[in-house]
């Protein structure tokens, strides 16, 4: 009894704490019905299911890759792979995850809590969220964006083959960074959904 009664103030109090202060909390996107979750953490459990590939492809897409490719491509290919496995290997997932490194898998969530759907904690960089194909659960305002240029084009492509994602994220956050403060202001996340294309943002 008292074990219920403790979880269920525990979870009432973070369940407060959401709901006053959604800073750091994230809806993501869905490609082709599928959650993906990119440098954030679901707020739900789950279970790895499988690696999505990561041979030579996998890793070109992750490290290099095409010029012409955004993030938001590159998910979407990974997203077909995860897809084609997983009806090969006959699979079942919910969602494909990108934290760090050079790995992409594919998970199915754990009595999933509803409230929770698609939601997920985002990742820090040099101290700026960044939000990588989601969106800020928190209000804010747009102070600056970029688009085009080298250092955007190795983020949004991989850049060079030797860099990882989270280094070409420090990058540009290291840009709009300094683009901010230069009107004597400090961003406290960068957004980006889709295109060639990010945003400095302050929350409200």
């Amino acid at each position: 009894m008292k074990k219920s009664i403790l979880l269920f103030l525990l979870v009432t109090t973070w369940t407060l704490s959401f709901s006053q202060d959604p800073k750091g909390l994230a809806r993501v996107n869905k490609i082709d019905g599928v959650e993906v979750y990119f440098m954030n953490e679901p707020l739900n459990s789950y279970d790895v299911i499988f690696d999505v590939g990561t041979g030579l492809k996998a890793t070109s897409l992750l490290t290099g890759g095409l010029v012409n490719e955004g993030v938001s491509e590159k998910a979407s290919q990974f997203v077909r792979k995860a897809i084609k496995e997983a009806k090969e290997d006959k699979h079942e997932f919910d969602a494909i995850i990108y934290t760090s490194g050079k790995k992409i898998v594919a998970v199915k969530f754990k009595n999933p809590d509803p409230k929770f759907k698609g939601l997920a904690r985002v990742q820090k960089v040099e101290g700026v969220e960044v939000y990588i194909l989601s969106e800020p659960m928190k209000d804010y305002a747009v102070l600056n964006s970029k688009k085009g240029g080298v250092k955007l084009k190795s983020y949004l492509t991989g850049g060079l083959v030797n860099n990882s994602i989270e280094e070409d994220v420090a990058q540009f956050v290291n840009k709009l960074v300094k683009d901010s403060e230069k009107e004597n202001e400090k961003i406290d996340g960068i957004v980006y959904g889709a295109g060639k294309s990010a945003a400095g943002i302050k929350f409200k």
